[in-house]
């Protein structure tokens, strides 16, 4: 059982060149955090091109929770009226935030100033995942936490009743502890300040500044230091949610490795912090171009132009890179296993603590596939078999997992016999029209 109902199982079949236009959805991150930061101003804000994944939805349910009025006026298009810094009431029900990390965190964060309290649980997955990484840091403003043994949920979190700033340098690099530091800092007194030794994904920076708060983000020699003046009146602002890159990224390796591919990918997030996949894929020989460079919404997109391609080469993936292409690693073994030679990716640690351990998911799916795999703590090595090389034939355990269970059906679209996962309905967290998007290209992918 999947922590959405029942388990799907679904089949991915060797399938035909891919072709057309994949329109994939607004970017998860950002979705997130237009929700949350139009609770915290003062009127209405308007959004368009939100992900409307169930991620992002329990993200929305929470800011109603909290006092804020979120209506959806039509597909992507929604206004939130909010309730302004410091302005969150106690919600009267347990807050479920499903199988979505970056929402529980961005709101225990966003509450944790704030002399309320509220409990939090989730899905059988986000309920393994730790959340003492988050509730550490906040316990610095004041906040405190309960929850199961090893930090985890279901998990009653008290506000502050007289927060102080914090200065905190990040342990690991995570955009979303950084995130929940940074809004528990909008209702603290004076300055917050956070330092991380590798720059993470900004949109909470981007947002802030958009939203009026006082920032400045200055690379030092302890790393890029950012610091936050507490408890600005946020102006509410329109919100144009470009295209989520990690998403894109299904469409975009698909047609990689299957013979004959030529897609386009329009309007994806080309923002610095997001895009180590892509620099990855072109480093390995991928045919991509990223075509009319514009900017939406703040953040910088193109339009990629992708095609099949069959000289893609194993390289080793820098492991500053890691921050910038975390989510990408699962879909970027699939992609390895095509290539020739062997792609190492070394720094990528936290793969093992997000919503599955997806460094042993991936190794165990591709061994099945008959991928040759190395791996430490730390490392996944893939040894690629190149086009059309890998046997495939395999059912893989997505754990509960959205992205392995997308990784392995584009995995099925070139391998010599279909591959199939045990459960692909997470895959409705992040990515609702995956199915109906990739046949629409031409994939053969099939329920049960």
């Amino acid at each position: 059982m999947s922590g959405h109902g029942a388990a799907q199982p679904m089949t991915s079949e060797k399938s035909g060149p891919l072709s057309g236009t994949a329109a994939v959805p607004g970017d998860k991150s950002i979705s997130h955090r237009a929700l949350i930061f139009g609770a915290m101003a003062v009127g209405e804000t308007r959004i368009t091109g939100l992900l409307e994944g169930q991620d992002v939805l329990d993200t929305a349910k929470a800011m109603q929770a909290f006092g804020a009025e979120v209506v959806q006026h039509g597909p992507g298009a929604w206004t939130v009226n909010g309730v302004g810094v410091g302005g969150f009431q106690e919600p009267a029900d347990v807050i479920d935030c499903g199988n979505s990390g970056t929402g529980v965190r961005l709101i225990m964060g966003t509450m944790a100033t704030t002399p309320i309290t509220a409990t939090f649980t989730g899905d059988a997955s986000l309920r393994k995942r730790p959340m003492g990484r988050v509730t550490d840091p906040l316990s610095l403003f004041g906040t405190r936490a309960y929850g199961r043994k090893g930090g985890r949920l279901p998990m009653t979190v008290v506000g502050a009743e007289s927060p102080v700033p914090v200065r905190y340098a990040l342990p690991v690099a995570s955009a979303q502890v950084k995130s929940a530091v940074l809004l528990a800092g909008l209702n603290a007194p004076g300055e917050t300040v956070v330092i991380e030794r590798e720059p993470t994904r900004d949109h909470s920076e981007r947002m802030l500044l958009g939203f009026g708060a006082t920032l400045n983000v200055e690379k030092t020699a302890e790393g890029h230091v950012i610091t936050l003046q507490g408890r600005p009146e946020l102006r509410p602002q329109t919100v144009a949610v470009p295209r989520d890159p990690s998403s894109a990224a299904f469409p975009v390796c698909a047609a990689l490795i299957v013979e004959g591919s030529d897609i386009l990918v329009p309007g994806v997030s080309q923002n610095l912090t997001r895009n180590g996949l892509y620099l990855t894929l072109v480093e390995m020989g991928a045919a991509i171009e990223f075509q009319n460079p514009r900017e939406e919404g703040g953040e910088p997109v193109a339009d990629l132009r992708v095609r099949f391609s069959d000289a893609m080469k194993g390289i080793e993936v820098p492991p500053e890179r890691a921050p910038s292409m975390i989510d990408e690693y699962p879909i970027l073994s699939v992609v390895a296993a095509f290539a020739t030679g062997k792609t190492v990716m070394r720094g990528v640690r936290e793969l093992r603590v997000k919503e599955s351990d997806r460094i042993d998911a991936m190794a165990r799916g591709l061994e099945a596939c008959g991928v040759r795999i190395e791996e430490d703590e730390d490392t996944l090595i893939v040894h690629g078999m190149g086009a059309g090389g890998m046997p495939g034939g395999a059912v893989a355990k997505t754990h509960l997992d959205h992205r392995i269970a997308m990784s392995f059906l584009v995995a099925g679209m070139a391998a010599q016999k279909p591959v199939s996962v045990d459960d692909g309905s997470p895959i409705v967290t992040s990515f609702p029209i995956f199915e109906g998007l990739m046949n629409g290209l031409g994939a053969r992918i099939r329920r049960g």
